[in-house]
């Protein structure tokens, strides 16, 4: 018979498991890349984003992330409507967190004077969106 100890103790543990793995991390990933590309064949087209991720991981390059290049450009576009070349550091910061980039430059090039550019904010994106997309533990 288990108490309640048992179960919340195995809960711990399987949550830890699935932080450890990112396998919540994985499934978002998934989930997301399905419902914006809606592929005819789902089934194959998330075991091709699994396969892509699985060489990413030796390679460390070319991780299945839902944003590319093209869609950065677009964010910093719409944050520089008037094409001065740079950004304030807050719209930098907040640009990023509404990317999913969670670990980014607190103090990149040129915050100092409020005008991040885009080569920094463009680095910084996709420096973090790699590391959301990877969706594995580093070993």
């Amino acid at each position: 018979m288990s108490t309640a100890g048992d179960v919340g103790t195995r809960d711990g543990e399987a949550r830890q498991y699935l932080e450890n793995h990112r396998v919540l991390e994985l499934f978002n990933n998934l989930t997301s890349q399905l419902m914006y590309n809606r592929p005819d064949e789902p089934k194959k087209f998330m075991i091709d984003v699994l396969e892509k991720l699985q060489k990413s991981k030796i390679t460390r390059l070319d991780y299945p992330c839902l944003f590319d290049d093209s869609n950065i450009q677009s964010v910093f576009g719409m944050l520089d409507p008037t094409n001065r070349g740079c950004i304030a550091f807050q719209q930098y910061s907040a640009a990023l967190t509404t990317l999913g980039v969670k670990d980014f430059d607190q103090s990149p090039e040129g915050s100092a004077e409020d005008r991040v550019t885009f080569e920094t904010f463009l680095k910084e994106a996709r420096k973090g969106l790699s590391e959301a997309s990877s969706t594995f533990a580093d070993s």
